[in-house]
């Protein structure tokens, strides 16, 4: 059987190839593709070569997708042929096997596959929220809103933090973010970011910050804006350290708390309090949009066809205003 595939195959350059779909092992699963989500931060890394990417090309990139199960290995029992399913770290491409722990089954019949194609990258947000420990009323912020930085803020409401601010340049975003939840939403390259930050937490600071940009220039700044005994998820990948941090004064005598919050950093088998496994998060989400508690709609700017992804990469690579939701579309895929 051949598959329709997109792969980076040099430095901001993207195709839509054909290869052959490898035979299937027992502990494997044959999805068939509905809707799979560009995860813009990653895959721009990645495809430009940046630092702490692997830098080997060819690549297939795709961690966020939904199908439907055409075919399941002989060890398999959690899902069957015919069941929508979610798959992570699979790739942007008509067919996909992953191994059954990487296989999420959609039991909500009301939640629309678009919708349920976010659900893995959101589930990597609420990783990131969790981990933070919030209490009722505590002042949370979310530093950057990329589809990771808004699933978060949705995150931080659900979790009662108060208030609530959104740091993004991208006015669009900004505005999305005070839709979905945020009670304020700031520029971080306006010259008294840190000023309007402490006014409105009362001269305190943030008690929660999630930190999604990657960028060290974001992580100084949440330190400045972060209250005594606060905590800093670092949820963003870093690709450039490149900004002088005083550990002294802005983590060690303030008793800031520094949170490793990357997604592969998870239980595996079984979930805990604020550490839940991939699979559980995934379940909790789409019950959460099921129940309207997380909206994901105003998230989508646009459904393409894989055969634009050319254009598309070309887009993520040049253009800082890059649709935030872009989503493939394979179901025309032959």
């Amino acid at each position: 059987m051949k598959n329709k595939q997109i792969f980076f195959t040099a430095v901001h350059k993207a195709e839509l190839l054909e290869v052959d779909v490898p035979e299937l092992k027992e502990n494997e699963v044959l999805t068939e593709m509905e809707y799979t989500v560009v995860s813009g931060g990653t895959e721009r890394a990645c495809i430009l070569g940046m630092n702490n990417t692997s830098q080997k090309f060819p690549m297939s990139l795709g961690y966020c997708g939904v199908g439907h199960v055409i075919q399941i290995g002989t060890a398999v029992t959690s899902v069957a042929v015919g069941d929508r399913v979610l798959v992570y770290h699979g790739n942007h491409a008509k067919y996909n096997i992953r191994t059954e722990e990487e296989i999420t089954k959609v039991k909500n019949s009301a939640v629309s596959s678009l919708d349920a194609a976010f659900v893995i990258i959101a589930s990597m947000g609420l990783g990131g929220v969790r981990k933070l420990e919030i209490e009722l009323g505590e002042s949370a912020m979310v530093m950057g809103l990329s589809l990771l930085g808004i699933f978060a803020v949705q995150f931080c409401r659900l979790s009662g933090a108060y208030p609530i601010i959104a740091a993004d340049r991208n006015p669009a975003r900004r505005e999305l973010a005070l839709q979905l939840g945020a009670d304020y939403a700031f520029d971080p390259s306006a010259p008294d970011f840190i000023e309007q930050v402490k006014e409105v937490t009362n001269g305190k600071g943030v008690r929660a910050t999630v930190e999604v940009t990657g960028v060290s220039v974001a992580m100084k700044q949440a330190l400045e804006c972060a209250a005594p005994m606060g905590r800093i998820s670092l949820l963003g990948c870093t690709r450039v350290s490149d900004c002088a941090i005083d550990y002294y004064t802005q983590v060690h005598r303030p008793g800031i708390k520094l949170i490793g919050a990357h997604n592969f950093v998870r239980p595996k088998v079984e979930s805990y309090p604020h550490h839940w496994t991939h699979q559980d998060d995934c379940t909790a989400i789409l019950d959460l949009i099921e129940a309207k508690r997380i909206q994901v709609a105003p998230i989508v700017s646009r459904v393409v066809s894989p055969t634009a992804a050319p254009e598309i990469f070309n887009q993520l690579c040049d253009d800082p205003a890059f649709p935030m939701g872009t989503v493939f579309d394979w179901r025309e895929i032959e």
